[in-house]
């Protein structure tokens, strides 16, 4: 059902801390125009536990608007599994192509409560679903065991790769085939990824360099590693700074020097300072001052998926 670069975007915000629509359909129109394939809002870098409901289906719309006839996808991040139904139905009504579910971020269930609780999003949203694992970050880890109890509902179509061992790719893999849609949710492991299997990319650092996430993506689609690997170990330096508990504030100081937005956040968390600050930038402009021509690609990754399938 889906393949290709699904930038997870930034929340945008206004100075007195109200959602800046038109800077985000200005963000996410240029991921749009780059080749991205969908678009994922309220994630980790869209700052989802920050928003109030209301304002999640806000930040739908906006990316519904630009978005065209690609995917979007809310992300389901709420601590309650009633509050996570009652936003999954919200989403279907208000125009959303599906859901990315993250076990809940405050109480860290067991294994039969995780795959109740998101079995439970799913019949209430009704949508296809894409699971997000990610032990690291949730404390939850959603097995290839439980990825199994829920290949029974087909409404569970992809997994969110993230558990940041790149051998769970080539596991799940082993034990579905192509059961599932397989992305990978960590930047600084994409090339891995890709190179064993994965069809997609939730990408973070895609919001401030969308042109070099999506080469690196069909290039790998076409066979052209070797061109790929060349952009991907520019942009390492780059793609550590989504590895990070700061990766909301390093990837918005990003876009601030590529893309020519702000870096407003929404509290407690505040903008980089000091040393830390400078350290991002330097990051950021010691990549812009060496920033790679990009070969020309032969075709959408939209296409290639395509052609994939039909062979």
């Amino acid at each position: 059902m889906w393949a290709g670069v699904f930038p997870a975007v930034a929340t945008k915000f206004t100075a007195d801390d109200h959602l800046d629509h038109a800077e985000m359909e200005r963000c996410y129109g240029l991921q749009m125009e780059a080749g991205c394939d969908g678009i994922i809002v309220c994630g980790s870098l869209g700052e989802g536990p920050m928003l109030s409901p209301d304002e999640k289906i806000e930040v739908l719309k906006a990316a519904r608007k630009v978005a065209g006839d690609k995917p979007v996808l809310l992300t389901v991040n709420e601590p309650g599994t009633r509050e996570a139904a009652a936003i999954a139905r919200r989403a279907a009504k208000e125009g959303a192509d599906g859901l990315m579910v993250v076990p809940s971020p405050i109480y860290h269930t067991d294994p039969q409560e995780t795959v109740a609780a998101l079995r439970a999003v799913a019949e209430a949203g009704d949508l296809p679903v894409m699971i997000y694992s990610n032990r690291l970050a949730y404390r939850v880890d959603v097995t290839v065991d439980m990825m199994e109890e829920l290949a029974s509902d087909d409404r569970f179509v992809a997994i969110k790769e993230s558990s940041d061992d790149i051998r769970r790719s080539t596991e799940i893999i082993n034990r579905f085939g192509s059961r599932y849609d397989l992305f990978t949710g960590v930047d600084n492991l994409a090339f891995e990824a890709l190179s064993v299997g994965a069809i997609g990319w939730v990408a973070g650092l895609v919001t401030a360099f969308p042109r070099e996430t999506v080469a690196i993506y069909q290039l790998m689609r076409q066979g052209r590693r070797d061109e790929a690997l060349a952009i991907y170990r520019w942009f390492r330096p780059l793609l550590d700074l989504d590895v990070s508990t700061y990766l909301v504030q390093n990837i918005k100081l990003a876009e601030v020097l590529a893309i020519g937005t702000n870096d407003r956040v929404r509290m407690p968390r505040q903008p980089l300072s000091g040393e830390r600050r400078k350290a991002v930038e330097k990051i950021v402009r010691d990549a812009l001052a060496v920033r790679p021509k990009l070969p020309a690609l032969q075709t959408s990754p939209r296409s290639v998926e395509k052609m994939a399938a039909a062979e």
